[in-house]
C-alpha cells in the first residue's frame, strides 16, 4: 500500500517528512551519525532488504541529505555520507532519542549516553532561545505567521491549545 503524499501541505514539518519520514530513513540516518557509510554495513546493521536500502539512500542522495562518493569504480562502490544539509538533522535524531530513552525504553535502559568532550560529562541536547539562550518551554512560546504561511487554518488552533495546556498544567479543579 502506497502511503499519502503530505508534500501540497503548506508546513516545513510535512515538507520534511516527505524527505526523513519513513523509518528505514531514520534508522539510516542515525547509524550515518555514527560513522556508517557503506551499503553492506547500512544492510548488515539494520537487517534492510536491499531493494528497500537502496531506494532510501537513493532518496537520501536526491534530496541533498547525503551524498554518494565512489570509492571503487570497478565494482561499482560508493560511500554515503552526510552533507551539511544532513548533518542539520543531528538535533532531530538526538530530541528523538532523549524521547525514546524517557518515554519509551525508560531511565536505566538506554541504548547510549552522550559525554560533552569539553568538559567529559555526560550530557542532554537542549533546546534553547537562540536570543537570550533560556530553555524553550511550550508555554513560554507563541506561534505566529511566518513569511511563507498560504493556510491561514494552521495556526487557528494556537491559542486553544496554549489555554488548553494552561488549564492542564493546573491539575483538576
Amino acid at each position: 500500500m502506497r502511503r499519502a503524499s503530505l508534500e501540497d501541505l503548506n508546513c516545513s514539518v510535512a515538507q520534511a517528512l516527505e524527505i526523513i519520514g519513513e523509518w528505514w530513513t531514520v534508522m539510516i540516518l542515525r547509524d550515518a551519525f555514527i560513522g556508517v557509510t557503506k551499503f553492506e554495513q547500512f544492510q548488515g546493521r539494520l537487517g534492510i532488504a536491499r531493494n528497500v536500502l537502496s531506494a532510501r539512500l537513493d532518496g537520501l542522495v536526491e534530496h541533498g541529505v547525503m551524498e554518494r562518493r565512489v570509492y571503487d569504480e570497478a565494482r561499482n562502490r560508493s560511500d554515503y555520507v552526510l552533507t551539511p544539509k544532513g548533518q542539520a538533522l543531528w538535533p532531530v535524531l538526538v530530541t528523538l532519542r532523549q524521547w525514546g530513552d524517557e518515554w519509551v525504553v525508560g531511565a536505566g535502559n538506554e541504548s547510549i549516553t552522550l559525554l560533552h568532550a569539553s568538559c567529559g560529562q555526560a550530557t542532554k541536547g537542549v533546546l534553547a532561545c537562540e536570543q537570550c539562550g533560556e530553555p524553550l518551554a511550550l508555554d513560554q512560546l507563541d506561534a505566529v505567521d511566518g513569511p511563507g504561511l498560504t493556510d491561514p487554518d494552521l495556526l487557528a488552533h494556537t491559542k486553544l491549545a496554549k489555554a488548553a495546556l494552561a488549564a492542564a498544567s493546573e491539575g483538576p479543579l
